[in-house]
């Protein structure tokens, strides 16, 4: 021993207890020699209770649920591994070997450190996630208020769905918008919050047929911490206590599985949620407005939609027309969106009156959706500052739509069939002759404005009514 060392030895215990990490130190057959003052600072064990002891017993005993002695030992490399004390503290240990003069290891010395805060932190990094994703939302929302139809309101249609919505906005009862895919249902969903009392708290749209069937339950009501495998220790909010105090929006509620559908009822009709691994309820205030474009009767009777729910959300119903049925709308639609969209591109672009007609003679199968995707198009690509029919894509007034005629020739000539059982052999007939012309589904649906979903579903309705 050198005499820098001599001069070292009597300090060896105020060195280790000058260090930040926790020392632990035994010998190769794991029996505990020294631990410093940060170490039972960090555990709350005495050196009574461990000096002396063997880390296996220690282990057995249920003091630790993981040491690194053996594996130090057995490999005479270093190694490191998470320890969860009794108290549920983790921490994280590292193992070195100390070796002999002869090279043959004699000593375990292990540093610990407490990471239970930097698990913490990450938690509340992951919930910062969350809240900063709802952030988003709530501005895209905010910004969707400037979205409003004011400039459409010439129409007759419209002056009458904004008066209805308005009048049972202030109500906070349940509102079901019904609805083909692209008629404007967020927007009236959106209206229907901004005249409501809740108008200054959240607004939360849910699409239900986006959601994976696997993760619906989790995403609507939320989980307990460490429900299932994977899932934050500090658990997670589900959409309803998101929207506590504010306004539900429940998008395509139809494609919503049976099992959801249950539960969706116990909120309508006790106002709590259950969060997934819970056992306790927690009482929510929520004010649900729901929007589909299937027929909820006509599912009802199928077994594919709960009666009792149905029924429960059938308070205030909104029936909105498609755009083929309010020719009228189309002019003030046109041009909203035209301002809309050459404000945001600094364009200043006019719609010629042949133009016009050709808008009002279209059928829309994409609804009011289809439109405002077609104005904001045409904003962009228009060379000059009005938009020509020649401007307008082929669809506008050529196949696969121009040609098409009821089932039975002439709407209603004689076929003494009702105008819904028409309606829904045009609609066959249409998604045929686009899926004919386009010989792709992904683009069938994106003409006619639906999403693929739907168009599935309606193709395998159809087979199976075949």
């Amino acid at each position: 021993m050198t005499q820098y060392q001599k001069r070292l030895a009597p300090f060896l215990e105020n060195i280790f207890d000058a260090m930040d990490d926790g020392v632990y130190i035994t010998d190769k057959h794991g029996t505990t020699l020294h631990v410093n003052t940060r170490y039972r600072k960090l555990t709350g064990l005495t050196s009574e209770a461990l000096l002396g002891k063997n880390v296996h017993a220690l282990k057995k005993n249920g003091i630790f649920d993981k040491v690194v002695n053996p594996e130090v030992v057995e490999t005479g490399r270093p190694t490191t591994s998470v320890q969860v004390l009794q108290g549920g503290k983790r921490v994280v240990l590292r193992g070195f070997p100390v070796f002999d003069d002869a090279n043959d290891l004699a000593l375990v010395i292990t540093l610990v450190r407490d990471v239970t805060l930097i698990g913490q932190m990450r938690d509340q990094i992951l919930h910062q996630k969350e809240l900063i994703s709802l952030y988003h939302t709530q501005i895209e929302h905010l910004s969707a208020k400037s979205a409003k139809i004011d400039a459409a309101h010439e129409s007759p249609q419209i002056k009458q769905l904004t008066e209805l919505i308005k009048r049972v906005a202030g109500t906070d009862a349940t509102i079901l918008l019904l609805g083909e895919t692209g008629v404007g249902k967020d927007w009236f969903a959106r209206m229907a919050h901004e005249h409501s009392l809740r108008k200054d708290n959240i607004f939360l749209k849910v699409d239900c047929g986006s959601i994976s069937e696997h993760l619906i339950e989790s995403e609507l009501f939320g989980y307990a911490p460490g429900a299932f495998t994977g899932a934050s220790s500090k658990g997670k909010l589900g959409h309803f206590e998101i929207a506590d105090k504010g306004t539900l929006f429940l998008d395509e509620i139809g494609e919503l599985p049976l099992p959801m559908q249950a539960k969706l009822l116990r909120v309508l009709q006790d106002q709590e949620v259950m969060r997934v691994g819970s056992s306790t309820p927690k009482k929510v205030d929520v004010r649900i407005i729901a929007a589909t474009n299937r027929d909820l009767e006509a599912e009802m009777k199928r077994g594919n939609f709960r009666s009792d729910l149905f029924y429960r959300l059938r308070v205030a119903v909104v029936d909105i027309p498609p755009l083929r049925e309010g020719p009228t709308m189309i002019p003030g639609l046109v041009n909203h969106f035209l301002q809309r969209y050459c404000t945001k591109y600094k364009k200043k672009i006019l719609c010629s009156p042949e133009a016009m007609t050709l808008f009002k003679a279209y059928g829309w199968p994409g609804n009011i959706r289809e439109l405002e995707n077609s104005i904001q198009s045409l904003v962009v690509t228009c060379e000059g500052t009005e938009i020509l029919p020649k401007d307008l894509p082929p669809g506008m007034n050529a196949a696969p739509f121009q040609n098409i005629k009821s089932p039975s020739g002439p709407l209603g000539g004689g076929s003494g069939k009702p105008l819904k059982e028409i309606m829904g052999e045009l609609e066959k007939k249409v998604i045929q002759q686009a899926l004919d012309h386009y010989g792709s589904v992904n683009k069938a649906s994106e003409v006619l404005g639906i999403n693929r979903t739907t168009l599935f579903r309606k193709m395998r309705e159809e087979k199976e009514e075949g």
